[in-house]
């Protein structure tokens, strides 16, 4: 099988690429430098050059390959816009074959305890942007495409990840974890090795599925600061931000990381067969 990856010079993008190198496919990525490109390399995947703007690359490199992967996303106000146009371009050239859309818990809002993939939306201005998108990716499995979402959680593991970019490195530098309120939030939490298995598994669901990429562990934003503080070496050291505090030092971002999940990927174990081995995210994210 040929599949084609965007973003796989990225942190999940080069996960994925070595689960779906070991799984013997042959595997294709995009890459916008020099740099990228050797990366991809050395994953294993071929690079194809190009931005995730040019439309006519994505749809000759998509229409090259027996499935996609899209990981990548464009950072800028017109996000939403280039991730639709891409995904287009992407699914003309996948055509029957499977493409895979990266979607996100966050569009979810706050969720009244556990909650699946059929629960209603609330998303935070960061990516209200993606359920348009979404709509737009997944209406295709009327045409006869094949269509199909992952919704990963808060992903963490290997040195990498929202969780050590905006609270560990900040802690390294500062010497306490910054945590956004009280800390009684929830978050939905997975290991990027967990979740790179789900995407190469996801290339055989059916069209139209949507899976929640998380491994049913739920801690509260409070609990994964006092094991980023262990990891920093400075247990207990946490410095609790209020919003407006947050807002100024994160940006928009902060308000996705205030919201209270709790969600499963009961369904993904259940269609797919797939199955997370890093079920206690406290112990590994308290390692230094």
């Amino acid at each position: 099988m040929k599949v084609f990856v965007t973003g796989g010079s990225g942190y999940i993008g080069r996960a994925t690429i070595d689960v779906l190198v070991r799984r013997g496919t042959e595997v294709s990525a995009l890459a916008r430098s020099d740099d990228s490109a050797q990366t991809v390399a050395a994953a294993g995947a071929k690079p194809v050059r190009g931005e995730l703007n040019d439309t006519a690359v994505l749809y000759e490199a998509a229409r090259a390959a027996h499935g996609v992967i899209h990981l990548a996303q464009h950072r800028g106000p017109d996000a939403g816009e280039v991730d639709q146009k891409a995904a287009e371009a992407l699914q003309d050239g996948a055509g029957p074959g499977p493409y895979v859309h990266t979607g996100g818990v966050w569009v979810y809002g706050d969720t009244c305890g556990v909650v699946d993939e059929d629960a209603p939306m609330a998303p935070p201005r960061l990516t209200a942007w993606r359920l348009a998108s979404e709509r737009c990716v997944l209406a295709r499995a009327a045409t006869g495409e094949r269509p199909i979402v992952v919704r990963p959680g808060l992903v963490y593991g290997n040195g990498g990840g929202l969780v050590d970019s905006f609270y560990a490195e900040p802690g390294r530098v500062s010497g306490a974890v910054p945590c956004i309120g009280d800390g009684s939030n929830h978050w939905s939490l997975v290991h990027v090795d967990d979740l790179a298995e789900l995407y190469a598994l996801a290339l055989s669901a059916p069209p139209g599925s949507v899976y929640l990429g998380v491994a049913d562990t739920n801690p509260t934003a409070g609990q994964v600061a006092q094991a980023l503080s262990r990891a920093i070496g400075h247990p207990g050291s946490v410095r609790y931000l209020s919003e407006a505090q947050a807002q100024s030092q994160m940006g928009p971002i902060s308000e996705a990381f205030l919201l209270d999940q709790q969600l499963t990927g009961t369904k993904a174990r259940r269609e797919l067969g797939w199955q997370p081995t890093h079920t206690d995210p406290l112990g590994e994210l308290s390692r230094p």
